[in-house]
């Protein structure tokens, strides 16, 4: 019975301390600012909560058959809010012309109302469609032109056994094919890329190259190109003479590089696959007769563009040179394009075409084996070698004299510039 008194103090205690226990875990503690904190739990709930939606961002491009009502249905909105925004797009681009694999892109909001569209008209331009601001719901459309970093960029490339022709070269350059005409079309009247390239022979150029959103976009002008073409060196520089209307390429003279004629009736890369010649064994008539212009292979389809400035003198069907566009150029000449599979919009006798304009397609039609062009010329009536010819050109008009200063010193600082081999952005 000594014990009672202790045991029970004891059992006192031991209820006192469970107690208080139990207290501190039903009463959280107080912050300083004397609110309590979320329990672990609540904090748990609270970051497992979904937020509000931001609404949806989608880009795509226009499918076939697709219209600007239909792509607006397909993603959600409903009839009168793709009527409000077409009507707004009509007051500034004609939904019609809408094309297909153009990129577009949609912004909507968390209810599905339409946010904002955008459409790449072309690479210069593009639709932006905005919704005004509450409560209106109307639609404001406009015209605004991409902003682009023009760079200029200087490139060397070698003809070799790898790299046979310009646009391969190009490419191991890290250029694109599309280049490779550009540059062949500054030279077309010194050099044929069709048939005088060597091993060996080697080019430098300026060209200025258009970036939008810091991806490439397109190139713009060739200021500048050397090409050592067999040993013989051209150069070609941009250069507009105050009061003319447009820029033209000069040699390092300030003689224009712009001929009468083209050397080839191609932009580029066709391949000569029978010469000029008095007597050549015909491919169908198993005969010896005279071959009176050069062929070229090429698939069909390929365009063919006038070498000259002219009038079309003829433009049908004639016997076995099939299709065939004949025109008159000045001082005597005549060229003739045969075999054609098509012949261009709007060249019909009469009609005068500019140098370098699309005449017709590559075909085979007539007495032909498979498709090319027999291109032909004459002079004051008699067939003449085309190639042989052209060397016999007078060159282009040069620079005048009083403004011979002026070209020398962009000649100079453009020769700086592509030997440099690094770019400036404007």
């Amino acid at each position: 019975m000594r014990n009672r008194p202790a045991a029970a103090l004891l059992a006192l205690l031991i209820c006192i301390i469970l107690t208080a226990a139990a207290c501190a875990r039903e009463a959280p503690a107080r912050t300083a600012a004397g609110e309590a904190p979320a329990r672990t739990e609540d904090i748990v709930l609270a970051a497992a909560a979904p937020a509000e939606p931001e609404g949806l961002r989608i880009e795509a491009v226009v499918a076939n058959r697709a219209t600007l009502a239909s792509i607006l249905y397909d993603h959600g909105l409903d009839r009168n809010q793709a009527a409000r925004v077409i009507d707004a797009v009509r007051l500034v681009f004609d939904p019609r012309r809408f094309r297909v694999g153009n990129a577009y892109r949609l912004e909507l909001g968390p209810e599905g109302a339409l946010r904002s569209f955008e459409y790449e008209v072309d690479r210069d331009r593009f639709l932006q469609v905005r919704a005004a601001a509450a409560p209106s719901g109307d639609f404001r459309a406009r015209l605004l032109p991409y902003v682009k970093e023009r760079v200029e960029h200087a490139l060397r490339g070698y003809i070799n056994r790898q790299h046979t022709s310009l646009a391969s070269a190009l490419d191991g350059a890290g250029e694109q094919a599309l280049l490779a005409i550009e540059l062949a079309s500054v030279l077309a009247g010194e050099i044929d890329f069709n048939t005088e390239l060597q091993p060996g022979d080697e080019f430098s150029a300026l060209v200025e190259k258009y970036f939008r959103d810091g991806e490439f976009d397109a190139y713009g002008d060739v200021l500048a190109v050397e090409f050592i073409n067999d040993g013989r060196r051209v150069q070609a520089f941009r250069f507009t003479v105050p009061g003319d209307p447009e820029a033209l390429y000069y040699d390092e003279e300030g003689q224009s590089l712009k001929r009468q004629f083209l050397r080839s009736p191609f932009k580029f890369e066709p391949r000569v696959t029978s010469r000029f010649s008095r007597r050549r064994l015909h491919p169908i008539l198993g005969t010896y007769r005279p071959h009176l212009g050069v062929d070229y292979g090429a698939p069909t389809g390929t365009p063919v563009v006038a070498v000259a400035t002219g009038t079309v003198v003829s433009a049908g069907r004639s016997r076995a040179s099939g299709n065939m566009v004949r025109l008159r150029h000045t001082n005597g000449y005549e060229t003739y394009y045969l075999h054609l599979s098509a012949f261009a919009r709007g060249v019909r006798p009469g009609v005068r075409v500019l140098q370098g304009q699309t005449i017709g397609r590559v075909g085979a039609t007539g007495l032909a084996t498979g498709p090319h062009l027999d291109y032909r010329m004459s002079k004051n009536g008699k067939f003449v070698d085309p190639l042989l010819e052209h060397r016999n050109l007078p060159p282009g008009v040069p620079v005048p004299r009083r403004h011979r200063d002026a070209f020398l010193e962009t000649r100079d600082r453009l020769l700086e510039r592509m030997g440099a081999g690094n770019a400036r952005a404007d």
